[in-house]
């Protein structure tokens, strides 16, 4: 639980950083709850977080519904596969923007494409697809001042909001920005639920497609801006060693 031990970070520079990465984040949260749902709509099973999957795995198995289970097993499978493959691609701990993101996100929508193929084709291994993409791109984002972004679940952040309210209750001190991070966070992968249904609905699983594509021309644009130097955000936006620690003591 990142927030239960409180990291130093540079307080003045702090919001200056994080505002420019509420953009990317709130959009790959939109997106992750956007293709969850449509998942959600047509197999009954979660595919951007693996709490979901391991239950329905170990019901399955005691259930002896082979062929069930093992659609849950390569769903697991194939979130680890996907954060493995974004270790490969990006190789950082800390969140630095660069052109690598923009590869992992092209990436990241060509396997939604694929697994949009296979949806409509009604065919199983649409689910280690799409769940691979949930989980490179839950990979993509790591520490940030403190904070553990996540965006193909909110289960993490919830409980990190609870935590901050709990600090405030006691008259800690808290950053108010790290508490308005997270709750758009929340709104983000909640309206992306939204939409997502609402698209299944009209029009199945083919409406996949839509974050598929978005992602191949976000991560495509952010290739060709780093590679022509038309961006460098990576000094501005790069943590700097910690100057201050912990709260005040009451």
């Amino acid at each position: 639980m990142p927030y239960s031990h409180p990291q130093p970070v540079e307080r003045h520079n702090a919001f200056k950083q994080v505002r420019l990465l509420v953009p990317g984040a709130v959009a790959l949260a939109v997106s992750a709850g956007y293709v969850n749902s449509v998942a959600l709509g047509f197999f009954h099973t979660p595919v951007s977080h693996m709490t979901g999957a391991i239950s329905h795995f170990g019901i399955d198995a005691a259930s002896s519904k082979w062929p069930d289970a093992l659609s849950s097993l390569t769903i697991i499978l194939g979130f680890v596969l996907g954060a493995v493959l974004n270790g490969v691609i990006v190789g950082a701990w800390k969140l630095i923007p660069g052109r690598r993101y923009g590869v992992a996100m092209v990436v990241e929508g060509c396997l939604l494409g694929l697994a949009t193929y296979l949806f409509i084709s009604k065919h199983r291994l649409a689910l280690p697809a799409v769940s691979m993409a949930c989980g490179l791109q839950n990979a993509m984002s790591s520490s940030y001042c403190g904070l553990m972004i996540r965006t193909t679940h909110i289960t993490g952040i919830v409980t990190d909001i609870g935590v901050m309210i709990g600090h405030w209750i006691r008259h800690r001190q808290i950053e108010s920005w790290k508490l308005r991070f997270l709750v758009t966070i929340v709104g983000s992968f909640g309206a992306g639920c939204w939409v997502g249904h609402l698209a299944d609905v009209r029009f199945g699983p083919s409406c996949l497609a839509i974050p598929s594509i978005g992602l191949i021309i976000a991560g495509a644009v952010l290739v060709l801006a780093y590679h022509r130097g038309l961006v460098d955000l990576v000094q501005s936006v790069e943590p700097k060693p910690p100057t201050t620690a912990s709260f005040p003591k009451r």
